[in-house]
């Protein structure tokens, strides 16, 4: 598999995934979703909230690439997180919305990217302000294994609230070989 097929895929599995985890969140009510369940961000809102704002501050990082992707200019409607932890929504429904937003990007950047993008470095700082330089496919990488990590933390809140996401695996949206 080609690095450009690899990185669509993983765009694919990860609005196939969010689609399915903000349905099933939705399926409680308000006062479930923001209950602290002893979670790194506390309660199913607040790890869907965190997965918004790494996604958020990352694609922001990715408008430094030299490619100047014309995708990334959907980031100038919404919010610019300085924390790991910022609200990002009132609720479940308006948090959905950014995500569909997100994700509408996340899909019309990995349709932008080149393969001669891939192998550039991209700088930018971090959240503590350290500069850093790094292979930019590696980076859209790190951002899908980040969203999969929280994306597992927030399944078993659900859970634990009742609420079974049924097949989660990336296999499911991978194709049989003949």
């Amino acid at each position: 598999m080609q690095r450009l097929e690899h990185l669509r895929q993983m765009v694919a599995y990860n609005t196939w995934m969010n689609a399915r985890l903000y349905e099933a969140a939705q399926t409680l009510p308000d006062s479930e979703i923001s209950v602290e369940r002893g979670a790194f961000f506390g309660s199913i809102l607040g790890t869907l909230n965190h997965l918004a704002v790494a996604d958020l501050i990352w694609l922001g990082r990715y408008t430094g690439h030299p490619a100047g992707f014309a995708a990334l200019q959907a980031l100038d409607s919404l919010p610019r997180p300085s924390r790991l932890n910022q609200p990002l929504a009132a609720d479940i429904r308006e948090l959905a919305d950014l995500r569909t937003r997100l994700d509408a990007c996340l899909e019309a950047l990995a349709q932008e990217i080149r393969e001669e993008h891939l192998d550039q470095p991209l700088s930018y700082r971090n959240t503590q302000g350290a500069e850093a330089r790094k292979n930019f496919f590696a980076l859209l990488m790190h951002l899908f294994n980040h969203q999969t990590h929280h994306r597992g933390q927030a399944t078993t809140l659900l859970m634990q609230a009742g609420v079974d996401m049924g097949v989660t695996d990336l296999l499911a949206l991978i194709p049989n070989h003949p």
